[in-house]
C-alpha cells in the first residue's frame, strides 16, 4: 500500500514541510502532484517526476525531480512551483487569518502530464497551509491616507 505523508500536516505558509512517499516498488517511476483551489475557486497545481529509491521511497528533500514543473532537489518545490490552470491568474490569499489553503498531494504511477480518470492514483494526503499562526491578532490600520494591518503575536 502506497502512503503519502506531509509533516507537519498543519503549518504556517513560510514553514518548510517534509513530503514522503512510501510503499513503492524499488526504482518505480511516479508523478507527485500538488494542487489547491484558491478563494475564487481557481485551481493551481504543480507536478514532479521521481524515481523511487531502493527502499521504494520518494523524498523531495533527498531525491531530485526528473522533470515536470521543476527538476533537481527542491524540498518545497511542489509548493513553490504551483501554477494556475487559467492563464494570468495569481495565487493570492485574501483571508489570511480566517482559513488556510488546503493543498492536496497525490502520487500517480508513471509519468502523468495531465490528470485523467484513467491515471492510477496510488495515494494522497492533504496539508493545511495557514498564513497567520494560532493566537495572532489582526488589527486594521486606518490613519489619514495610510491603510494596512498590524499583526500582534499572542
Amino acid at each position: 500500500m502506497v502512503e503519502v505523508t506531509v509533516t507537519p500536516r498543519l503549518s504556517v505558509a513560510d514553514q518548510p514541510v517534509q513530503i514522503r512517499v512510501r510503499g513503492l516498488s524499488p526504482s518505480q517511476l511516479v508523478t507527485l502532484r500538488a494542487w489547491l483551489k484558491d478563494e475564487q475557486g481557481q485551481c493551481f497545481q504543480s507536478r514532479a517526476f521521481f524515481r523511487a529509491d531502493g527502499a521504494g521511497e520518494v523524498d523531495p528533500m533527498l531525491h531530485a525531480a526528473l522533470g515536470g514543473s521543476y527538476s533537481g532537489v527542491w524540498p518545497m518545490g511542489l509548493f513553490w512551483f504551483l501554477q494556475p490552470d487559467t492563464l494570468f491568474q495569481r495565487l493570492v490569499k485574501r483571508d489570511v487569518a480566517g482559513s488556510p489553503f488546503h493543498v492536496r498531494l497525490e502520487v500517480f504511477d508513471g509519468l502523468c502530464l495531465d490528470v485523467d480518470p484513467r491515471e492510477q492514483l496510488l495515494g494522497s494526503c492533504e496539508a493545511e497551509r495557514w498564513y497567520v499562526g494560532p493566537g495572532v491578532q489582526r488589527v486594521p490600520i486606518r490613519e489619514g491616507r495610510v491603510r494596512g494591518a498590524l499583526f500582534l503575536p499572542p
